[in-house]
């Protein structure tokens, strides 16, 4: 009887509730740090990212941490912005941009760093090859430079009678997107002015104009429309944001949708996922958008063909 005892008292010692001092710790909440271009966190592409968090069961201040880090275009706060993220540290770095990814992965090696959007990561030499990055990079990139020959090309669809367009680029932004467009203004025989975003009072003497893919432009697209709008000619811009500005004609990929898509990248890696075997992906859908009521204040008659094909008239 008394080992019957000794053994009910080991038991009960065995299975009894820890005690509360003993209690596993709340398990650890992920913390994404965000490097934008952009000015603001409710900036519609930012909303896009955390609804697609939202999709898959992540909230911000719940089981979720998003630090923003934001220049909104003045790269000499990014070393400071990109320490901080670094140094809290954060388990994701979501960055905007090949040239900002580059500055990140100069810095760290080790935490994953995911695209929303970009150009050619292996051009920058963040990524081995889209298919296998091999790094610490990943996420979805805007590389297709037909994209914006397309562009000019839906121009001078619209608007034959003109024979001079300018463009508008920022020369520290993506290079390769005017060399498509001179290479679409020879083969449509248009006379293209490039016109550098520091030089802006260079537009003068065109008939129309072609807005090149930039963060920073796109920060500032409302004085871009209005510029468009007070010479009184046509243009068409990069991404829908600009048609809701007031923009004429807009034609590319959703870049919302890539950015909810780079939502999807940030939980496979926190599932365990390593970025360098995460392909990095292209958009395959593109909008054509047309605000007629810009057109109307313009005194301009779109064509139907080009309504037609239009995936959104805003009227």
């Amino acid at each position: 009887m008394r080992w019957r005892g000794i053994l009910a008292g080991f038991a009960a010692l065995l299975f009894a509730p820890p005690h509360a001092s003993a209690q596993q710790l709340p398990p650890k909440i992920p913390r994404i740090g965000i490097l934008s271009q952009v000015a603001s966190p409710s900036a519609k592409v930012w909303e896009a990212f955390r609804a697609g968090l939202g999709d898959l069961g992540y909230i911000d201040g719940q089981n979720i941490t998003i630090e923003f880090r934001l220049f909104a275009g003045d790269y000499s706060r990014l070393p400071a912005m990109t320490a901080d993220l670094v140094g809290l540290p954060v388990d994701i770095i979501v960055a905007e941009g090949t040239n900002v990814a580059k500055f990140v992965q100069d810095t760290t090696r080790t935490i994953p760093i995911v695209l929303p959007s970009g150009g050619d990561p292996v051009a920058a030499g963040v990524a081995e090859s889209l298919a296998h990055p091999g790094r610490n990079v990943t996420g979805v990139v805007h590389i297709l430079t037909e994209v914006s020959a397309k562009r000019l090309q839906l121009l001078k669809e619209a608007f034959p009678a003109i024979s001079r367009v300018a463009a508008l680029w920022n020369p520290a932004g993506l290079p390769y997107h005017i060399r498509a467009t001179e290479d679409a203004a020879r083969l449509l025989a248009v006379q293209l002015l490039s016109i550098k975003i520091t030089t802006p009072d260079q537009i003068g003497g065109a008939e129309g104009l072609t807005i090149l893919p930039d963060a920073t432009l796109w920060n500032e697209r409302a004085q871009v429309v209005a510029l468009a709008a007070q010479r009184g000619f046509p243009a068409i811009y990069p991404e829908r944001s600009y048609a809701e500005e007031g923009g004429l004609l807009t034609y590319g990929p959703s870049v919302t949708g890539s950015f909810r898509r780079a939502a999807w990248y940030v939980d496979k890696i926190l599932q365990g996922a390593k970025p360098g075997d995460l392909p990095i992906e292209q958009p395959t859908k593109f909008e054509l958008v047309v605000n007629l009521r810009t057109a109307k204040a313009l005194g301009l008659t779109v064509p139907p063909s080009i309504l037609a094909r239009a995936d959104e008239v805003i009227e």
